[in-house]
């Protein structure tokens, strides 16, 4: 069976944001949210979209740089909701 980096998705509020992939990326994302779907015994796969938040959501938490300057210069509270 294939170990992918994600999980089952959050059903969480989103926040609406628009980005341009290139056609490579999105296909990728397709071809992922497909495996997910298989390894999760889902009869579809998930809007490929949704995969993204996941996805940079782990590669910040395992970036070990990015968490030590975060520390040392925080933007904005860590509980701050930008949609509100």
């Amino acid at each position: 069976m294939t170990k992918l980096k994600l999980s089952a998705l959050p059903d969480d509020k989103p926040v609406k944001v628009t980005v341009e992939l290139p056609a490579a990326v999105f296909r990728d994302l397709q071809a992922y949210a497909a495996i997910l779907a298989k390894a999760n015994g889902e009869a579809s796969p998930p809007d490929p979209a949704r995969l993204i938040v996941p996805m940079i959501d782990r590669f910040m938490s395992s970036d070990r740089d990015f968490k030590k300057a975060k520390r040392s210069y925080p933007l904005q509270p860590n509980n701050a909701d930008p949609a509100t």
